[in-house]
């Protein structure tokens, strides 16, 4: 998707108002999302060692921002994501089963194409829980969507309380899906078309198993093989008409195991990760198995708010031209 000006839009709000709706958006769901999980807010790290192994390596290909540390003289790492760091951490705190953690994560992703809905910066809300290893299950997985989605449903039905434009988009309930589902349905189509087509149909959609490949030979979308299980994964997405696009708001998933650690990384072909400090300790049974996933600050917020471009949520970089056509349309990008 590049960038594009709906027909016909305009913001609702002024840049100040705006400001302040951001504000009381994240408060609210902050709020109602530790309610549903049980979860505890956490201070969190910027940057990591590559040696570490904490860094999320995503889909694969997406190139770390490092840099060299004077005291050290070693190499520090932007984080990606808090996916690995976020399991040692409900170790070292002492968490139980049912009980978990949230934090604010920031990251650079220097390889993303920005357009309406992507930015080189990244915010959200990275949230982890510690279950049992009886609890590695698709019952578990969907019961905790659950828990998620009525979080977001509430969200907007209190943003649509205050603020008489905003409405009801998200349905009663979430429907779950999984990618292979998506493909037999819709074979002819990509991924991303799937999405859009099982959003638009559902209103707001779990697609679960992503990662491993498809009867096709090809996965529904790329995940790194030491995080997430790609059996008990997904995305929740949901309809947004203002743009017409099927817009991710969380991804998250049941962390692997030692056997399924051992499997994906066989699969991808980077068993050589096994050696590094987070997997040898998962390997070893000293991390607990944990469910947990990220949602996107600003770009909840840009849904709620109805806007067009995450930049009217958001600082970041932004092309010239786009920045121009933005501004031509009445719309300021921060």
């Amino acid at each position: 998707m590049s960038f594009f000006i709906p027909e016909g839009y305009a913001p609702a709000i002024d840049l100040r108002e705006t400001q302040k709706a951001i504000k009381t958006v994240k408060d609210f769901f902050q709020k109602e999302l530790t309610k549903q999980l049980n979860l505890t807010r956490v201070s969190a790290p910027l940057f990591v060692t590559p040696e570490s192994g904490l860094n999320d390596n995503l889909n694969g290909v997406e190139r770390p921002v490092s840099f060299d540390v004077k005291e050290t003289g070693g190499q520090a790492e932007i984080v990606q994501s808090l996916a690995k760091w976020k399991r040692f951490a409900l170790k070292q705190y002492g968490f139980g089963p049912g009980e978990g953690l949230y934090t604010d994560m920031n990251a650079i992703r220097r390889d993303e194409e920005t357009d309406n809905i992507h930015s080189i910066y990244v915010d959200q809300w990275d949230w982890e829980k510690v279950i049992t290893r009886e609890e590695r299950s698709r019952e578990t997985l969907e019961h905790t969507v659950t828990s998620v989605y009525k979080a977001l449903k509430i969200t907007e039905d209190y943003m649509a309380y205050e603020y008489d434009y905003i409405g009801h988009v998200l349905p009663e309930r979430i429907t779950f899906l999984t990618s292979q589902e998506l493909e037999d349905r819709f074979p002819s189509l990509s991924p991303k078309e799937r999405e859009y087509e099982a959003a638009r149909e559902y209103g707001a959609v779990f697609i679960e198993q992503i990662g491993g490949n498809l009867k096709s030979g090809k996965p529904h979308d790329g995940r790194a093989p030491d995080y997430d299980d790609w059996q008990l994964n997904g995305d929740i997405i949901v309809y947004y008409p203002v743009l017409d696009i099927a817009l991710e708001l969380s991804s998250m998933g049941i962390r692997v195991d030692e056997e399924a650690l051992k499997r994906q990384l066989a699969l991808a072909g980077c068993e050589e990760r096994a050696g590094l400090a987070f997997q040898k300790a998962l390997l070893s049974g000293e991390l607990p198995c944990t469910i947990g996933g990220g949602i996107g600050q600003s770009r909840i917020c840009m849904f709620y708010l109805r806007k067009a471009h995450i930049g009217e949520i958001q600082a970041s970089l932004w092309p010239d031209d786009v920045r121009r056509q933005a501004a031509g349309a009445g719309i300021f990008l921060l």
